[in-house]
């Protein structure tokens, strides 16, 4: 089948590969207008494009994808089908209708669970054991077109979004391809998705990222790996943010056998490690990223701040 793919971030690379050492023709690829990027602020390619320019795969940069001159260069195209991997905008029906299949949409949950922008970063949030990745036909709804076809992936008690999200995206590519493959030879049709067991997924905000130290340390846990990478965890420390990488809850029984549970919130410094309090057991922070540092181990970020047992980093006003 003749190709056009549509996508923005670097997740959306490992489909790409899939699609192009695969029997279907990528004849161009759709993807978000270049955006700022570092302290110059200057305008960045996005990974999706970047990969199509190496490669000589036209590039279409659409304001927006109902843009009239978009829509003309589309059907110029003549694709048979249109993959979409974490494109970042929503597809009007004046687009969908254009490829003889459709957009089909590889989305990282098990659908109806976790329709949105953030769908890996809210099962970690919630605690969910298993996610997964579902390929769907594209509608005007916000994910909930027929689905062709899914995969199951477990979540560690350590995994980040990230670590999720690059497991998924390799997974989910080969899954893109199987669909794909019987979509062409007509082999393979959506099934409706179910009416039960909806929920959604919203982009995690800044805010939604900072720590809340009075919840149960499996909660603080939960929500340090759901923002890791991004949004990024953060807490503040003497009127100043702080960045804060996955940390570890104390057992029941380390707490017993070792330092008495703290207020949330409040630090207690030892030579190898630092904990901070929670509303439940003590959690040890993993990596801080102070102000104009670089991330480093907390221990060596506490030496280096020359930290105090009894210090905290309650929510309090930022620099």
């Amino acid at each position: 089948m003749r190709l056009v793919f549509a996508g923005t971030p670097a997740v959306a690379v490992p489909a790409l590969d899939a699609i192009a050492a695969s029997q279907h023709e990528l004849v161009a690829v759709v993807t978000r207008p270049d955006a700022p990027s570092g302290r110059g602020r200057q305008l960045v390619p996005s990974p999706v494009s970047a990969w199509a320019s190496e490669r000589g795969i036209p590039v279409l940069t659409p304001a927006k994808p109902r843009d009239p001159e978009f829509l003309e260069q589309l059907r110029a195209l003549e694709p048979d089908c249109a993959p979409v991997v974490a494109y970042g905008a929503l597809v009007p029906r004046a687009a969908l209708d254009i490829p003889r299949h459709g957009w089909v949409n590889l989305h990282f949950s098990l659908l109806p669970a976790w329709r949105g922008a953030a769908p890996v970063q809210h099962a970690v949030l919630h605690g969910d054991e298993i996610t997964g990745a579902s390929v769907f036909l594209l509608e005007e709804g916000l994910d909930t077109g027929p689905v062709y076809g899914t995969l199951t992936e477990p979540i560690g008690p350590r995994d980040t979004s990230g670590d999720l999200l690059e497991r998924l995206s390799v997974s989910g590519a080969e899954l893109l391809v199987r669909v794909l493959d019987g979509i062409g030879d007509g082999a393979l049709s959506a099934v409706p998705q179910p009416h039960e067991g909806i929920s959604g997924a919203p982009k995690l905000s800044v805010e939604d990222a900072a720590v809340r130290w009075a919840d149960p340390a499996f909660a603080v846990d939960r929500r340090i790996r759901a923002c890791t990478p991004a949004p990024g965890a953060w807490t503040t420390f003497r009127g100043e943010r702080l960045k804060l990488g996955p940390v570890t809850p104390l057992t029941a029984a380390t707490v017993i056998a070792g330092p008495p549970a703290t207020a949330p919130g409040v630090l207690t410094v030892e030579r190898n490690r630092v904990l901070a309090g929670t509303g439940t057991v003590p959690v040890v922070l993993g990596t801080v990223t102070a102000p104009g540092k670089k991330p480093m181990p907390a221990d060596a970020w506490a030496r280096g701040a020359r930290v105090e047992s009894g210090e905290s980093v309650l929510m309090e006003s930022v620099s």
